[in-house]
């Protein structure tokens, strides 16, 4: 009796102990939704918090951070011993801030520099746009010369690296690669190979080519991994619309063909068998309706909303029947975080001065980041906005989305980066 006693209580303290320990593992979250299980008990440590557990200088670009146990990860950009500024991916300590190893990327040159725009005094710090990914004691990078590195978590030494331009015939687009890699099982998915290859997906742990396939063109959005009808697939944003693969193997499921102008860069979103795309530069925002017949997936169009609810590159999230996110296409320290109803795309309630920010989801409350570092939880219900804290926690410009992890918030601008204590869990 004794023994089943403990074998109860560890398994129990076990489960309890992953239910409160949550890594935020990459770019969108574990499940590439926004969304982490780890809920905030309090809605007052941000008000009450008379400064940040630390601060540390982040100098240029949009990375967001990705973490595992009391490891963060992100991409930076500084100046090497030739005097050339390079991409750099950091890894930070949790508890501190201290770096705890750098690891040298590829040099910082975006050509036509578009990171520079934003609201006025507000408006520099290019830099590179990816978002580390990390499992198991590994991080994997794919930095701005479609470079894919995966590397040791402890030390940030190098363990393999696929050129993608070079070894995939691939050929960079616009301002550069911002997606960031896939984990996928044991699998490392990107895109940006030529004619044949433009999807890719790599042994995680090996490097070693797991399968290539398609005719596509890359564009700054992630990829995304998730089940619908039973089946689990990852969804690519192309030029040419949603495309569909199985991550075992890579053939396509079904694509759904959607505009393409300029840049597209805020990922797809995915609500049952729904799926939510949108692009700036005049394209706007569609739903379509995904069906499966036997083993043969087809989509159909909801609605489309031509030049209207544009997501830039600022993701939104869906919850209980509605999208939450930021709404805007270059309305920099101003454009609104709205709640929009999904099935119809009518916008329940909006609220201005956020930009092309970034927001996530714990439990009911949006952690929403403004673009000039304001740090906002707002109930993510649809009667009403409801704003129940806010606070300026950065200088510099945000475009990169802020993370809940172990009871620890992440978020960072061009110039620096904070870690709050959200409170016991």
């Amino acid at each position: 009796m004794k023994t089943i006693f403990t074998t109860l209580f560890f398994s129990l303290f076990l489960n309890i102990s992953l239910v409160f320990a949550i890594d935020w593992n990459q770019y969108h979250g574990r499940r590439s939704d926004n969304k982490t299980d780890e809920r905030l008990t309090s809605t007052t440590w941000l008000e009450k918090s008379g400064s940040p557990k630390w601060k540390i200088s982040t100098p240029l670009g949009f990375s967001s951070f990705s973490t595992e146990g009391s490891r963060a990860f992100t991409l930076i950009a500084e100046e090497d011993e030739d005097g050339l500024m390079r991409e750099v991916c950091i890894a930070l300590d949790t508890k501190s801030g201290k770096r705890l190893w750098s690891s040298w990327l590829c040099r910082m040159d975006y050509k036509s520099g578009g990171g520079n725009s934003g609201a006025p005094g507000n408006n520099g710090g290019d830099g590179p746009r990816s978002t580390p990914s990390v499992l198991n004691g590994k991080v994997w990078v794919y930095d701005s010369d479609m470079n894919l590195y995966c590397m040791n978590a402890a030390s940030g030494k190098i363990i393999w690296d696929v050129k993608v331009l070079k070894e995939h015939n691939g050929q960079n687009i616009k301002w550069k690669n911002s997606s960031a890699p896939l984990i996928e099982g044991d699998l490392v998915i990107v895109y940006g190979g030529g004619p044949g290859q433009s999807l890719l997906a790599f042994q995680r742990d090996t490097g070693k080519l797991a399968w290539k396939t398609g005719d596509e063109t890359a564009t700054h959005a992630t990829p995304i991994a998730t089940t619908i009808h039973g089946v689990r697939q990852v969804i690519f944003f192309c030029t040419s619309g949603l495309v569909s693969v199985d991550p075992k193997s890579g053939r396509e499921l079904w694509r759904q063909a959607f505009p393409f102008k300029v840049s597209t860069a805020a990922s797809p979103v995915v609500a049952g068998d729904m799926i939510y795309c949108s692009a700036g530069y005049g394209v706007g925002a569609g739903l379509y309706k995904i069906s499966r017949k036997g083993t043969r997936f087809s989509s159909s169009e909801i609605w489309r909303k031509k030049n209207d609810m544009f997501n830039h590159w600022s993701t939104p999230l869906y919850h209980d029947g509605h999208l939450y996110g930021m709404f805007s296409f270059k309305k920099y320290g101003n454009g609104p975080l709205q709640c929009v109803e999904l099935k119809s795309g009518k916008i329940k309630w909006s609220q201005d001065g956020y930009g092309p920010g970034n927001v996530i989801l714990s439990g009911d409350h949006l952690i929403a980041l403004a673009d000039d570092g304001v740090l906002s939880l707002v109930k993510a219900t649809p009667s009403k906005y409801t704003e129940l804290a806010r606070k300026k926690v950065l200088d510099g410009k945000c475009w990169s989305t802020p993370i809940l992890s172990n009871g620890l918030v992440f978020a960072r601008s061009t110039s620096e980066a904070v870690c709050l204590d959200a409170g016991k869990r």
